[in-house]
């Protein structure tokens, strides 16, 4: 027996959840996503302790970071097309259980090699959790509050963003770098509680899924981003060069697979609606744009003179601005076009790169602090509206594909940018931080004039 449709059984799939259970269905949802963000950003502060541990290279030690993204990349559509399958719910569940185990087993880690791999299953229960939490989002709250919700959502991961360097910070200062990964058990436990008992119900489709599908898409993209940061980091070396080429090789062969089908892995149907695949493409280019920038601006700003510390809290008003910005932006996506908002707010952000990448040697405190304002603001206004456009234009029964693309452009933008700096950071010696805000600047603008050729399509 193939498994309820929306349509066929629209009773058991309303118009989101009763009053309070939708409140604690949202908490869960929160809960499981900001777990897996502040696991981006955490660890980061902490490797140069878990080299020294294991005796091993600052270079070795970037594998606890590639292994854990490289394993989300691979697998958010494969997850997403499974949410459709079984429900969006059993797979951020089973995300969750796979995440807190991966957290002990990594805070337990004998060696540098254990912990790698750890990660690289941590990463498998972070991408359950991401491939379907704008679809649990959608299901969660009703059609005419989802940009509220939406910006909800956005706000707690921004404020996990924010916080997370600090908190690793904090947690460093008093106990072992094995804590970071430890705190994740209570928070997975009581999300995990919450998602059993309150997160909704969603169409399932009887569709097989698609395992040459993933397979191909998961060889796409691990050679393609592995390819790319062997690039990033050293020369053209031979093994780069052959990552890469077998990634396109690898992505031609997905792309004839998936393009007869009727709800491909990679969603073809979706991306030939013009409204959400300029909104992928406004995603691309936005998160592009940040990351380029957040990865060059310590060492643009160390370059004007200031300390480390100094460094940490000039930027600070960035996600800070991001975070209070998200939830209004949300409220607002509701009543108006995403294209004019996204649109605004980028240029307001390509407005402040430009004014970072020229600030003056003599400038003064509150000048760099203001000028990192004006670039969170500007993203805030983009964030919300663009990813509840990316939801809505999407039949609820595919909004797994939806969402699984929303964060698979949100990541893959990040890769880019960050890989794209260090290849200018190699070719321009001393100017490179400086090149690289100009690049953020040129980004965010060419995301900002996509984000408004979406209202010659159709409204937000």
């Amino acid at each position: 027996m193939s498994a309820p449709s929306l349509s066929s059984s629209p009773h058991l799939f309303p118009d989101g959840l009763p009053l309070p259970r939708r409140y604690w269905a949202i908490l869960g949802i929160i809960l499981a996503i900001v777990v897996t963000v502040l696991d981006s950003t955490i660890v980061n502060v902490a490797l140069p302790s878990i080299a020294r541990d294991f005796g091993a290279s600052a270079a070795a030690s970037i594998w606890v970071v590639n292994a854990y993204q490289l394993a989300i990349l691979m697998l958010l559509l494969p997850l997403a097309s499974l949410g459709e399958i079984v429900g969006y719910r059993r797979v951020s569940q089973t995300g969750i259980i796979v995440f807190t185990l991966a957290s002990i087993a990594c805070a337990l880690a004998p060696s540098l090699l254990t912990l790698s791999i750890a990660r690289a299953i941590q990463g498998v229960g972070a991408a359950g959790i991401m491939s379907v939490n704008a679809a649990l989002v959608r299901f969660t709250y009703p059609q005419r509050s989802l940009g509220r919700a939406i910006g909800i959502n956005g706000f707690a991961v921004a404020t996990a963003a924010a916080v997370g360097p600090t908190i690793a910070a904090g947690i460093l200062a008093v106990a072992h770098w094995r804590w970071l990964f430890g705190i994740n058990v209570p928070i997975g436990i009581l999300a995990l509680c919450l998602a059993l008992w309150a997160w909704p119900a969603s169409p399932r489709s009887s569709r097989a899924l698609n395992y040459v599908g993933a397979l191909l898409y998961a060889g796409a993209f691990g050679a393609l981003l592995s390819g790319l940061e062997s690039l990033a980091h050293h020369a053209a070396t031979p093994l780069a060069v052959a990552q890469i080429a077998l990634g396109v090789a690898l992505g031609w062969l997905l792309t004839r697979h998936e393009l007869p089908r009727a709800a491909p892995l990679l969603p073809f149907d979706l991306l030939r609606r013009p409204i959400f695949a300029l909104s992928i493409l406004t995603s691309v280019c936005s998160f592009m744009a940040q990351m380029t920038a957040l990865v060059a601006l310590p060492f643009e700003i160390q370059r004007l003179g200031h300390s480390a510390v100094e460094t940490g809290l000039f930027i600070t008003p960035w996600p800070v601005a991001l975070a209070i910005t998200a939830p209004i932006a949300g409220r607002l996506a509701d009543r108006y076009p995403a294209g004019i908002l996204g649109g605004l707010g980028l240029m307001v952000m390509a407005t402040g790169l430009l004014l970072l990448a020229f600030f003056p040697a003599t400038g003064t405190s509150f000048g760099l602090i203001w000028r990192m304002a004006l670039c969170g603001l500007g993203f805030g206004f983009f964030q919300s509206p663009n990813n509840r456009t990316i939801m809505a234009a999407a039949p609820r029964e595919r909004s797994g594909a939806a969402g699984g693309m929303l964060s698979a452009a949100r990541l893959l933008g990040q890769t880019l940018g960050a890989a794209g700096v260090a290849i200018v950071f190699r070719v321009y010696l001393g100017a490179g931080s400086n090149i690289a805000l100009c690049a953020a600047a040129a980004l965010a603008l060419t995301g900002s004039l996509v984000s408004l050729v979406r209202l010659k399509h159709a409204p937000a």
